[in-house]
């Protein structure tokens, strides 16, 4: 693998992942503030991660490979989480788990196959982007998310941006694989 596997960017990663469980002690107690400050630091870590490879230069195969896998189990447990507790429907984790799952198996394909470690394509950062919007409008205590529907608002965009991005990766795999495109530019 190229660059380092121990550096900050894929610490704050693996940081991401590990501050799930605290999310959801601390949401489950009832300290919403606290749990929302674990998920701000979550979705900035999400950003400042990729920021800090290119500033530091540390931009690794381990990182292109870790940053999304560590968004997918994020939103993944969290969105499972919300569907135990029923604040969220079932079609949509699933559609949520089901579309990450494909795209985990295409990458894992393409790198196994044609030695190509695919990077996320930005409308999947906006789709990551709505479903952490989503996420807040439902822990955040702001009378505002109670009397309008900004949650679900939040939930449909990220579906289509979801659906779009996914077809996206389709097209860059099946473009891979036919030796169109080498897959490593977003």
């Amino acid at each position: 693998m190229k660059g380092h596997i121990v550096n900050l960017p894929n610490f704050l990663s693996i940081l991401r992942i590990l501050l799930i469980p605290f999310f959801i002690y601390y949401f489950e107690r009832g300290d919403i503030w606290i749990a929302n400050a674990i998920l701000v630091i979550a979705v900035l870590s999400d950003w400042f991660d990729g920021q800090t490879a290119r500033w530091t230069n540390e931009v690794s195969d381990m990182g292109k490979i870790l940053d999304p896998l560590a968004d997918k189990i994020c939103l993944a447990a969290v969105a499972v989480y919300f569907m135990v507790i029923g604040e969220l429907p079932v079609w949509f984790v699933v559609f949520v788990v089901f579309r990450d799952l494909l795209i985990f198996l295409g990458a894992a394909y393409v790198k196994h196959r044609h030695q190509v470690i695919t990077t996320s394509l930005w409308p999947g950062k906006w789709a990551v982007g709505f479903v952490s919007m989503m996420f807040f409008s439902m822990v955040w205590p702001n009378p505002f998310f109670d009397r309008y529907p900004v949650q679900e608002m939040f939930m449909y965009l990220s579906v289509i941006l979801l659906l779009y991005s996914f077809m996206q990766y389709v097209v860059r795999f099946l473009r891979i694989h036919r030796g169109e495109e080498a897959g490593l530019e977003s």
